[in-house]
């Protein structure tokens, strides 16, 4: 497969930009200072009226965020909820990291320190918005005492709290008092409708650091007397280390310690990463990796084709009896579908930096789950919870892969060794390569009954592969099943429900996994499981003789039908293209949201394929911020599309083979197609924005090369197929 493209290439790199954006941002800056009196009587005054919100003497409101910030724009968000209620003068608005120390302290009053699964806004945004109502009330009730008139007769706007009287005083004027009173027991949330900050397109807090290039990740994070140190793993997932010749590269430059840990790596540290890395090169290893390193692709693929025709399956959704009503159709379709390991490809790879004493262990990180790392940093010191903490760096890409914590566990590890002395350990990026834990191989085995009117009434979806829970979180399978397995497909409930209704309906899955560790993976299976339903919908259809959109309409509930609708009316399904265009569409419901995509490809004689356009619809039911939720379903895009032209982790010898970005390769900036986004949201629920749309980006770009091209592709990555006519 090729892919055409339309724009030009580029020389200018990342760090020459962002230091010549830096040098423009200066020309303007005028570096202007508030006259802050005394430092010390100043921070006095900085007054927390609870545990979100901190308000300066100078009415600056710092807002405290628990969900880690990667891109996705949740920090933003939250703020925004805060500011709603709090009714805040946004201009003045900033934001900080609590610590998950500082929630174990305090009971967890800052509650989830974890992100993942889009649910940073959508399971804070009661306990967060009700922390900016109940600070505002307390800065009102300050003020009001003061005047000595009824709290109820005052209001907030803009951080400026006034009375019919005239009456008018400031949150930094008031904050000292506040902080002293009893928060309310009960407060009163705005309704939506009347959002003033909440609810628009604003900008997001974190942007100009990052375009400037002033902020610091944690691979950025640098300490007095900080040593660095970079690991080598066995090559083989599960094998163990034999014997390393550690005498061969102490006295390399820098180099200050060389050590195995957990019986699996070894890790060396010294001045730089340079030296560091250099030294772990010429590092003599063995490895004993047993019969895994038996282990290929070709073996992984017949594990899975062994699991489409098994006996035994979980049963995930059932409605009457598909396999008779099958068995007794006018028609019968049949399709198997496959969707391989792919790799989270953060452009900042894995890294921690740790400083251990027998009293206290202390990491900086980028982290999706503050409390994972900080138990991670305790096991692996040795020292109570309560001695050990974890300070937040936003993260260059999370993808669901800092949802783990092996190199937290690591880079304390390391620090162990050096008691006092902060170790910043960074993984290459053939490590992180290499060992991911990778979204999970499936294949998909699809039979449809069709009736004499081409009504479908009876599905049988038999989906064999890996199971993450079995591979990260074991204690959470369900009688042995994998409920995560279904997502997208589920009998109902409020998060990944199945859409259609279809009158005999079995989902089941045979559970195998190989090796490979099975991770969380942006959009997780959703993804696939989008891709072998919306894609069999247009076989149905087609065998059916039957347009694909209205195919689907029939069954579809209301909620996922709206969705779908409103992407192919705004895309102009149905109406003419462009001569070589064909439309391609697909639906889902995933983290609690209704996603649909309108595909618009066309390829050229010679099998170059060209993505001109999607056109995506959502109702996350809620809408805080209209411009992120576009830029996320853009960037979902990106990322989902980038999956199905080329990501695949292939295995040999028990090892996988992609190492670096030359061997992995990723969807360049000239390949991207126009996104449009239609907002559709029913205010009636809170689902997430930065997964569901991924799902459908794969299948309803397949469902258009299928007409642009006259043929079906089953198996990605897109890469491996020739895609002209009649080839």
């Amino acid at each position: 497969m090729t892919i055409q493209t339309s724009l030009g290439r580029t020389s200018l790199r990342r760090r020459n930009f962002l230091v010549s954006a830096a040098a423009v941002a200066g020309g303007f800056s005028l570096g202007m200072r508030l006259p802050v009196g005394d430092g010390a009587a100043h921070a006095a005054e900085v007054k927390e009226i609870n545990a979100w919100v901190v308000i300066h003497p100078d009415d600056r409101v710092v807002i405290r965020i628990a969900r880690s910030e990667m891109g996705q724009g949740t920090l933003t968000g939250l703020c925004q909820l805060v500011a709603e209620e709090l009714e805040c003068d946004w201009k003045k608005v900033t934001w900080e990291y609590p610590t998950p120390n500082e929630n174990l302290k305090r009971s967890r009053v800052w509650r989830n320190f974890s992100t993942g699964g889009s649910r940073g806004v959508r399971e804070s945004q009661q306990y967060v918005r009700e922390g900016g109502a109940m600070a505002r009330e307390m800065l009102i009730a300050a003020a009001a005492a003061d005047w000595k008139v009824p709290a109820s007769e005052c209001k907030a706007s803009e951080s400026v709290i006034t009375h019919p009287s005239g009456k008018k005083t400031t949150f930094g004027a008031v904050a000292a008092a506040a902080a002293q009173l009893e928060p309310p027991k009960q407060v009163k949330l705005k309704d939506p409708k009347d959002w003033k900050i909440a609810g628009k397109p604003l900008n997001r807090l974190d942007t100009v650091d990052k375009v400037t290039g002033k902020q610091i990740y944690g691979i950025d994070l640098t300490m007095p007397g900080m040593l660095v140190a970079t690991v080598r793993a066995c090559p083989v997932i599960g094998g163990k280390l034999k014997s390393f010749d550690a005498a061969r590269v102490e006295k390399m430059p820098g180099v200050k310690k060389v050590f195995a840990i957990d019986g699996n790596a070894v890790i060396v540290v010294a001045d730089t990463y340079w030296n560091a890395r250099t030294a772990l090169a010429a590092l003599r290893t063995e490895w004993d990796t047993g019969k895994l390193a038996e282990v290929q692709t070709e073996t992984i693929t017949a594990m899975l084709k062994e699991g489409l025709t098994a006996t035994e399956a979980f049963v995930g959704n059932k409605v009457g009896d598909a396999k008779a009503a099958i068995d007794g159709a006018t028609k019968k379709v049949e399709a198997t579908y496959s969707f391989p390991y792919q790799h989270h490809v953060t452009m900042e790879p894995m890294n921690a930096t740790a400083r251990y004493t027998p009293e206290k262990c202390e990491v900086w990180c980028g982290t999706q789950n503050g409390e994972a790392a900080m138990a991670a940093a305790a096991e692996a010191s040795g020292l109570p919870v309560a001695q050990c903490d974890v300070h937040k760096q936003l993260l260059g890409g999370g993808f669901g892969r800092r949802g783990r914590a092996d190199y937290v566990r690591q880079a304390v590890l390391a620090a162990k060794q050096m008691p006092g002395t902060p170790i910043k350990l960074i993984w290459s990026r053939e490590e992180d390569m290499t060992h991911c834990q990778y979204h999970p191989t499936t294949m998909c085995k699809l039979t449809g009954g069709l009736d004499a009117q081409g009504n479908l009434v009876g599905l049988h979806v038999r989906i064999s592969g890996q199971s993450i829970l079995a591979s990260l979180l074991p204690q959470n399978l369900q009688n042995g099943m994998d409920p995560v397995v279904f997502q997208g497909l589920m009998a109902g409930g409020v998060e990944s429900a199945y859409g259609y209704t279809v009158p005999n309906l079995l989902i089941d899955h045979a559970m195998r996994n190989p090796h490979i560790t099975a991770g969380f993976w942006r959009g997780v299976n959703t993804n696939q499981n989008a891709i072998y339903m919306e894609c069999f919908m247009d076989e149905l259809a087609e065998a059916a003789g039957q347009d694909p959109l209205a195919f689907r309409l029939k069954m579809l509930k209301p909620k996922w039908a709206a969705v779908l609708k409103a992407a192919a009316d705004k895309a102009g399904y149905g109406k003419p293209l462009p001569a070589g265009h064909f439309h391609g569409i697909a639906q889902v419901m995933g983290y609690g949201s209704y996603v649909a995509g309108v595909a618009e490809v066309s390829v050229s004689s010679d099998g170059a394929l060209k993505i001109h356009k999607i056109t995506a619809a959502t109702n996350p039911g809620h809408v805080v911020n209209p411009a992120q939720i576009e830029r996320q379903v853009a960037g979902s895009f990106a990322y989902g599309l980038s999956a199905a032209l080329y990501g695949e982790i292939t295995v040999k010898d028990g090892a996988v083979e992609q190492t670096n970005f030359d061997s992995y390769n990723l969807m360049r900036i000239d390949e991207m197609p126009k996104v449009e986004t239609v907002l559709a949201p029913t205010h009636d629920f809170w689902g997430g924005v930065g997964e569901p749309t991924i799902a459908v980006a794969a299948p309803s770009v397949l469902n258009a090369i299928a007409k642009a091209t006259g043929k079906r592709v089953r198996d990605l990555p897109l890469m491996h197929h020739e895609l002209k006519k009649g080839a």
